[in-house]
């Protein structure tokens, strides 16, 4: 008997759940990150009930659970936090690098324009967005920032 309210109450509460995420959305928070990179621009969504950033686009705060994010537009200047270097079977060696945007955020992607072993945790980089072939949308990259040493 205890597993059977257990079962109903689970499922009342993930129904509750859901229902309210599935309210109508006019655009995917993806499909807005889409259209920001197609501008050159390196979106990201700010949380006001958590006052911080939110990134990779969502419909839910992960901190607060609140579904009020704001867009915003990001200067496109952090630093490396981590970098590693990819040798694929076919094709040259890339680097992966893990970059602290300045607004509070983390993302992944690459640095370009040197050398992946040149690539140095600590750096300071700068956003371009490149478009690539056989990519639904642009890529964000990074190259060094001009007040880098």
């Amino acid at each position: 008997m205890d597993k059977t309210l257990e079962r109903e109450k689970s499922t009342r509460h993930f129904q509750a759940a859901t229902m309210s995420l599935s309210s109508p959305v006019s655009e995917s928070p993806l499909a807005i990150y889409h259209r920001h990179l197609r501008a050159g621009q390196l979106a990201y969504q700010f949380s006001p009930s958590a006052g911080r950033a939110v990134f990779f686009p969502r419909l839910v705060c992960p901190y607060s659970g609140s579904s009020e994010l704001e867009w915003r537009v990001s200067e496109g200047r952090g630093t490396v936090h981590a970098t590693t270097v990819v040798y694929p079977r076919e094709g040259h060696p890339y680097n992966v690098a893990l970059i602290d945007l300045d607004e509070g955020f983390r993302m992944m992607s690459r640095v370009e324009g040197l050398a992946p072993l040149e690539v140095r945790i600590g750096q300071r980089v700068q956003v371009r967005v490149v478009e690539q072939a056989g990519e639904e949308a642009p890529l964000p990259v990074f190259d060094l920032a001009g007040d880098a040493s």
